[in-house]
């Protein structure tokens, strides 16, 4: 498995916004329409496609957050036909290492809904640990990178 991220664009923004979670999951994640389109209206924010060489598996976006000023990963799906293969976990340490190569050693932040416990333990075996903060109604959790 060798996953890309390919920047939203023209030629695939359109089979983005069908890749999508079943229908257990759609109250962890906001649809990629969404993530697309606040992406366009607010700044630092970075959208990404996750590809297996030319199959494009799923969607993530990262940024600054305006009101902590912390560097963050605000969203990570892969669509439900392709989820239990390891794209999940290899899309986030590939961010990881882009990251740590684009800003240096900082703490990256993400956050996960009290009831999604398989992302809390995705998160947990890359090495991101709860603070104990809540926002927005998720737990926050940070790794030093």
């Amino acid at each position: 498995m060798d996953l890309i991220f390919k920047i939203v664009d023209k030629e695939n923004w359109e089979r983005c916004v069908d890749l999508s979670v079943s229908e257990e999951q759609k109250d962890y994640v906001a649809s990629n329409w969404y993530s697309i389109l606040q992406s366009k209206f607010e700044e630092e924010l970075y959208p990404l496609c996750i590809y297996d060489e030319e199959l494009m598996v799923g969607f993530l976006m990262y940024g600054l957050d305006p009101d902590t000023k912390r560097m963050e990963m605000c969203r990570l799906m892969i669509d439900q036909k392709l989820q239990g293969k390891g794209y999940g976990e290899m899309a986030i340490i590939k961010l990881l290492d882009l990251i740590r190569e684009r800003y240096g050693k900082i703490k990256f932040y993400t956050s996960v809904e009290p009831n999604n416990i398989v992302a809390e333990k995705l998160y947990e075996s890359i090495g991101f640990r709860k603070t104990g903060e809540i926002m927005w109604d998720e737990e926050v959790m940070v790794i030093q990178l």
